[in-house]
């Protein structure tokens, strides 16, 4: 649904406003609020069944997924190759059953397990203690300190950006798992943070580093290569680098992998990146593991920001053809370039055109091709919805894998030959299928029940289309109205807006039988809009910058009443 440009405009105006030609307001009822309630979450997400395919890959490409159904669950095996479906009998299948519904955590009592990362064939797990890095053999128990020299404030492989810390060690395990990539972290003459709980009783103080914008000095990487059999501590030879990822202001985002850290295949050398603090300079490096000398490769230096894509890191290392796999938004648009990994020359632009290249998941080293989700590269679709693409790595025989007027949901397979595709869109629910990346439908998994949801008199937000501020911008959205809305009646408008420049008002352009309270507020009266503005992500990198320098104008994004 597009709006014009009046009701566009009337979105802007304060709730105030609109309230003074309205009907008055009469006094909202327990029983107002009871039927807002059976919109909130705990209630509708029990009505939805047959959605939710999370599959569990196996050996051979085989995976198996577990569904909800009025009769209670099933765990289904399917076989890609040859195209079939079953009901799973594996002991995983048995074991998800019997936990499921149980509450989530660490189990046990007493304190909670340090956190641990396991090396690839899973024999060995290293932790953090007092400030230096330990390594426990997992089958004896055995621990062995690989670093000694670490201090309070100078610790290694610690997790700290100051806006999100943990206890886990930030670490890139070798694949021929003998050899860790990481850093001692210099925060001695970081600021503090405190933090103080309101209870009854006495209040507890928290403390921890915290650099805020402004301050001198920062938090530093000194790079490291530990070698876990010796132990040995080969320190890389470079000035030490500032906390910073090409995702986010932390080098790992929101529980992820370090991306910007990637080994060869022959553990022989180590490739990563060093971002500046304000992220407008960003180097591709690759070290040798064994000596400690770095390479410099290539350099990217911009006006604003750099990142490297939405929710994965999509650069990739490629020492067995000499290459790197690079992604700019210098176009406008973040697209994929190759690179010589020994010159630092551009060899070609992989992608092209409108939409962005959000994430690389898959390289074909030996076929020289592409697996990757992008947006906005498909006309007359909301620009949101993310597709799946493969190409080669010449840049020639793009191929929409795809093709539904959706947003895709997609898990691909280790051997990236399959993938299990979940397509909806906010107002229409989901089917979930299983593809190959050749472009070949070879099952449908399941089709959403949405029945028993519909019976309560639930109804989808409907998506709308609104003109921006600058009188010629499309913004997207969703419009949410009283079940019981009465046509022609004056409604107030709220606007559900979250005004930061790294994410949208919407969130998932993916079916949800509840997006938080949005449906609830409305059934007491109003209707909510929610519209991802200008300067939010996923669109051109003119459209996210709109705000940089000047995120105090992010609160009204469509064209105001004149």
């Amino acid at each position: 649904m597009t709006l014009p440009i009046a009701t566009a405009a009337a979105l802007a105006v304060p709730i105030v406003a609109q309230q003074r030609d309205a009907p008055a307001a009469r006094a909202l009822t327990a029983a107002d609020y009871a039927r807002a309630e059976k919109f909130m979450t705990w209630n509708t997400t029990p009505l939805l069944f047959r959605s939710g395919v999370r599959p569990t890959w196996l050996s051979g490409d085989r995976f198996w997924y577990r569904i909800t159904t009025p009769a209670g669950s099933e765990a289904i095996l399917v076989d890609p190759a040859k195209g079939t479906k079953e009901p799973c009998t594996l002991p995983p299948c048995a074991a998800s059953s019997a936990n499921a519904g149980r509450g989530g955590g660490r189990g046990g009592r007493g304190a909670a397990a340090v956190p641990t990362v396991a090396s690839p064939d899973g024999k060995r797990a290293v932790f953090i203690r007092d400030w230096n890095l330990w390594v426990r053999d997992v089958e004896s128990g055995k621990e062995i300190a690989l670093t000694t020299d670490g201090v309070k404030d100078f610790g290694y492989a610690t997790d700290n950006a100051g806006w999100a810390k943990s206890d886990r060690p930030i670490v890139v395990w070798s694949p021929d798992s003998k050899k860790i990539a990481t850093f001692q972290q210099d925060q001695r003459s970081v600021g503090e943070m405190y933090l103080v709980n309101t209870q009854v009783g006495h209040p507890q103080l928290q403390a921890w580093k915290y650099p805020l914008p402004g301050d001198d000095t920062v938090a530093m990487l000194h790079r490291v290569i530990i070698d876990a059999e010796s132990p040995k501590v080969v320190r890389l030879t470079m000035d030490p680098d500032q906390h910073r990822g090409t995702l986010c202001d932390n080098l790992v985002c929101r529980g992820g992998d370090w991306g910007d850290v990637q080994w060869a295949p022959d553990s022989s050398s180590v490739a990563f990146v060093s971002s500046a603090r304000d992220h407008r300079k960003t180097q591709l490096r690759v070290a040798n593991p064994a000596t400690g000398a770095v390479r410099d490769v290539l350099e990217e230096t911009v006006q604003t920001f750099f990142e490297s894509g939405n929710g994965r890191v999509n650069w990739k290392y490629l020492p067995a053809s000499n290459e790197v796999i690079w992604f700019s938004e210098r176009d406008n648009w973040g697209q994929l370039y190759l690179y010589d990994l020994q010159t630092g020359k551009l060899k070609h632009q992989i992608t092209n055109g409108e939409g962005n290249v959000t994430q690389l998941l898959h390289v074909d080293e030996k076929n020289r091709a592409l697996v990757f989700q992008a947006v906005g590269r498909e006309k007359g679709r909301d620009p949101y919805f993310t597709h799946l693409y493969r190409i080669g790595m010449d840049g020639r025989t793009a191929t929409l894998l795809t093709p539904e007027d959706a947003n895709h949901e997609i898990a691909l397979s280790s051997s990236g030959r399959y993938f299990v595709d979940s397509y909806s869109k906010p107002d229409v629910a989901p089917v979930a299928v299983l593809r190959d990346t050749d472009g070949k439908l070879i099952l449908e998994l399941e089709k959403a029940d949405i029945s028993k949801l519909l019976a309560t008199g639930w109804r989808p937000p409907q998506p709308i289309t609104v003109t921006a501020r600058d009188g010629v911008t499309d913004l997207y959205g969703l419009m949410y109205r009283p079940t019981a809305l009465v046509p022609g009646r004056k409604y107030p408008i709220v606007n559900h807006i979250y005004p930061g420049p790294q994410t949208g008002s919407v969130g998932s352009r993916s079916f949800s039988v509840a997006r938080g309270d949005a449906q609830a507020l409305a059934e007491l009266g109003f209707v909510v809009v929610e519209i991802d503005g200008m300067g939010t992500p996923w669109r051109s990198k003119k459209f996210h910058e709109t705000y940089y320098g000047d995120m105090g104008t992010t609160r009204c994004p469509i064209r105001s009443r004149e």
